[in-house]
Parts: structure tokens; C-alpha cells; sequence
């Protein structure tokens, strides 16, 4: 769909972190990003410098914005991929096809060079992470606030989809202690949980768990929908810096 310029202008406005992506990831053509019978990513299978994974593309946050450079190198003896952000923001996504009945739990490692100066995720011109995992939802618009349903419609137009219901990323954060929960500065209907950032925490592999369903009815007071999309963000489109991080393999698994 093509906007004119004051509409793209107003979209950079309406549209908060993380939910572009998963917007651009449902305009995408049908059959562009292929449903998997597994979900999750296994990157140490994959080659040294060789194309990302079927099915994984490097979406947007804001048009126009740089682009965060995601590539596949070797860490030890083991393939990992290395997220490159310059003043730059966009997320490597995959459309959903989690079971939260089955596999409620994710599991992953990461490894964050360096905390981001001046990244703040409770402040709108500072909200950059080293690290997200990211998972847009879908649910029931009727129960959100009169506001909420309202900033929807407006994106929706703009935009041509719907936006997702909701999207919970665990992120790399200075800013508070592991398990918080923070809203995004703009809305919402995009809650954040802090797994990692304390001292010690970079420069080093971290392995994570974390139950996606309890964590969402945690951040959103109610059990999820099904998720439409889901992947990983490294982003210092605010800050305007650097910063480099590596996700490892990304699996789904049984609860609790």
C-alpha cells in the first residue's frame, strides 16, 4: 500500500517498537514466510556466513530508519547469529506457529556486548535494548479500552492491517531489575520483561527460560491468544548508537 507522504509520516508516530515488524510480517505475501511443523530456530546448524534461516526475514521497525545487520558467524565451535546496530532498528521475524498448549515455554541463549549509553526502556526517546525476543499476539479487540481500540483503527488505516493485539518481548535492560515489567513508553499494548543487564551480564552467554503464556497473563492480565508472529530485535534507532549482541539457538518446549 502506497501512502502519501503526510500518512507516512503520521505512521512513524502511531506505530511503537516491535509492532511494525510484526505488521510488515502479516502484509507479507502469502507463503512468503512458510508456516514450520517445528517451531524455533537452530542456527548452530546453519554455516558460517551463510543466508539466515528459511522462513526468518529482517523487517522494519519504521520505514526509512537504517536496518540492523543480522549475520551468521562462529562463536567457539558453534554458529550463532550477530546482531549489528548502528542508529539503526529492525527485527528478524518469523511468522507464528507456537502452540502455547503444547510448547508454552521458550528457551534461548544470548550474549550482549555492552549495556547501550543512554538507553532507558521506560523512556520513549531513549527505549532501545541490546537484545529482545519479541511475540505479537492475537485477541479479542472488543475487551481493550475505548483509547486503545481507537489507536488501533487510526494504525489500521494508515497501515491497511490490523495491528497485533499485543506483543511481549523479554529484553536486555539496565533500567530494572530482572522480571520487571515495563509498559512500552507509548502504549500498552506492548509489555516488556527484563531478563537480563546486570552487572556481570555482559559480554558473557546467558541461557534463559521462560514460560510465555504465564509471563503474557503476568504482562496482560489475561490467558494469550495465538501468536502471529515472533523473533528477535536488537535496536538503537533512539539512542542513535552502537551496539552488537548474538543469539544462539531458540526452541520451543513443553511447560511448566
Amino acid at each position: 500500500m502506497h501512502l502519501p507522504p503526510t500518512s507516512r509520516t503520521r505512521k512513524r508516530t502511531v506505530w511503537p517498537l516491535g509492532i511494525a515488524a510484526c505488521v510488515a510480517l502479516l502484509l507479507s505475501p502469502p507463503g512468503l514466510l512458510a508456516q514450520s511443523a517445528n517451531p524455533g530456530v537452530t542456527f548452530s546448524a546453519a554455516a558460517p556466513g551463510a543466508t539466515l534461516p528459511a522462513g526468518w526475514k529482517n523487517l522494519p521497525v519504521v520505514n526509512g530508519k537504517p536496518m540492523t545487520q543480522y549475520t551468521l558467524v562462529h562463536d567457539g565451535h558453534t554458529t550463532v547469529l550477530q546482531a549489528d546496530a548502528n542508529r539503526s532498528a529492525s527485527a528478524l521475524m518469523h511468522e507464528g506457529d507456537i502452540d502455547l498448549a503444547q510448547t508454552p515455554v521458550v528457551a534461548w541463549r544470548w550474549k550482549a556486548d555492552k549495556p547501550i549509553e543512554g538507553a532507558d526502556n521506560h523512556v520513549g526517546s531513549k527505549e532501545d535494548a541490546p537484545a529482545r525476543l519479541v511475540f505479537c499476539f492475537d485477541g479479542d479487540t472488543k475487551k481493550l479500552s475505548l483509547f486503545d481500540r481507537a489507536s488501533m483503527q487510526v494504525a489500521k488505516r494508515l497501515g491497511g492491517q490490523d495491528l497485533p493485539y499485543a506483543t511481549l518481548m523479554y529484553i536486555w535492560s539496565t533500567t530494572a531489575a530482572p522480571g520487571s515489567v515495563i509498559a512500552n513508553p507509548h502504549t500498552g499494548r506492548v509489555q516488556m520483561i527484563v531478563v537480563s543487564g546486570q552487572p556481570g551480564d555482559a559480554g558473557q552467554w546467558q541461557s534463559l527460560r521462560r514460560n510465555i503464556a504465564q509471563d503474557y497473563e503476568k504482562a496482560f492480565h489475561e490467558p494469550p491468544g495465538r501468536i502471529t508472529g515472533y523473533g528477535l530485535l536488537t535496536d538503537t534507532d533512539n539512542t542513535e548508537t552502537t551496539t552488537r549482541a548474538w543469539y544462539g539457538d531458540i526452541q520451543f518446549l513443553p511447560g511448566p
